[in-house]
Formats: structure tokens, sequence, C-alpha cells
């Protein structure tokens, strides 16, 4: 998302439920000895901050490829007092200006199926974790068909700005199966569990190798 009218309905929009639920997910499964956590396409960082909040020792690298994107994230951040715990990055999956094996946690919340080439995330989580470091992604189950992708939006998001319904209506056609991602984390060696989550999520995690 590079237009700011999108950037800003996403932010706008009330996420707060799913990003919740993520968060204690996370929590519920992350080492106590973690510290240093990556977070693959923040957005506007309200996951980050709600993750923060609940956990003051992490130190965390959120990075999105938008710049409208990271610009509201860094505000959001100031705003909260966590400046000094967040980093918000620019950059662009693959390809991160990051240290490899820099990071003991990776994670990322719906971010999957806005990549062309879904390996591409694969690839750079298996390149910036420690070794046995914890990996955790959440990302939107492909609906069965058109149809139940709209009514999915109308119950999920039928208040918000059509911008946002049809941004969302198009991310649950460009979603993936379970079963797909199972053939995507085979052939990028990373042997994490897939399992559903809720009534339009799956949940990825695991260990690095």
């Amino acid at each position: 998302m590079n237009d700011d009218a999108q950037c800003q309905a996403y932010a706008s929009a009330d996420f707060a439920a799913s990003n919740q639920a993520f968060v204690e997910a996370v929590r519920k499964l992350i080492p106590e000895e973690a510290t240093t956590v990556l977070d693959l396409g923040c957005g506007p960082g309200d996951v980050m901050i709600r993750l923060a909040r609940s956990c003051s020792s992490l130190k965390i690298t959120a990075v999105d490829g938008s710049p409208a994107m990271i610009h509201l994230a860094v505000a959001a951040i100031g705003e909260c007092g966590l400046s000094s715990t967040i980093k918000a990055v620019q950059g662009y999956v693959p390809g991160l200006p990051l240290t490899a094996g820099h990071f003991g946690v990776v994670l990322s919340k719906d971010f999957l199926h806005h990549l062309p080439d879904p390996m591409a995330l694969w690839h750079e989580v298996r390149r910036l974790i420690k070794p046995g470091g914890f990996i955790c992604v959440m990302d939107l189950r492909r609906p069965d068909s058109p149809e139940v992708a709209q009514k999915i939006v109308e119950s999920v998001a039928g208040n918000e700005a059509e911008i946002l319904k049809s941004d969302f209506y198009n991310s649950l056609l460009a979603a993936f199966t379970p079963e797909e991602v199972c053939e995507q984390l085979k052939a990028a060696a990373l042997n994490l569990d897939v399992t559903t989550f809720g009534n339009r999520h799956m949940l990825m995690t695991g260990y690095a190798p």
C-alpha cells in the first residue's frame, strides 16, 4: 500500500480483535529468553505496539515496504512513548538491509498474501532468524469462493470505508490455502505447524533449523 488514502483507511480500520488475538498467540508461544524481534509487514504498527506493551523486555524492528505506512507507524510508536523499544524501518522483501541471523523471533501478520512470490517471505525469514529462533506468521485463508469472500467482508468490515472493503476482498482472494502454505514451507525447508485460526486466518508457528 503506497497510496496515502489506502494507508489511512487501513490505519483507521478496527482490526483490534485480530491484532490482539495474534499478540496473545505470540505471547503464549514466544520463548522467555527472546529479546530481538522482527516484524515483517508491520503496517501502521498496531501489532508491535500491542506486543511491546505486553512484554517490555523486547527490542522490536518493524519493517514495511510502504513509506506511507512507515510514516504512520513512526507517529503511532512515538505517541505511545515506545520509540526506544520499536524501530520502524522502510524496506522491501526480499533484500532487507538487516543482519543475517540476528533475530531470535520473526513475526508477520497479514503480509504473505501481498507478495507476488510468497517464497520471498520464507527465504527472508530463513536468512534473518537465528538458528533455533521462533517463527510465528499469521495470514488470511483463501475462502472457497468469491461469494464467501464477500460475505466475510460484509460481516467483518461492513461499516468500513469502501476502499478498505475493496482491499480486504482482494486480499481474501489473493490469500493461500493451508495446503498451499505447507508446500511453500516444504520448499523453504521450514518445519512449521500450520493451523486454522479463527474464521478467516491461519497460523504458522515453529522454530528455525
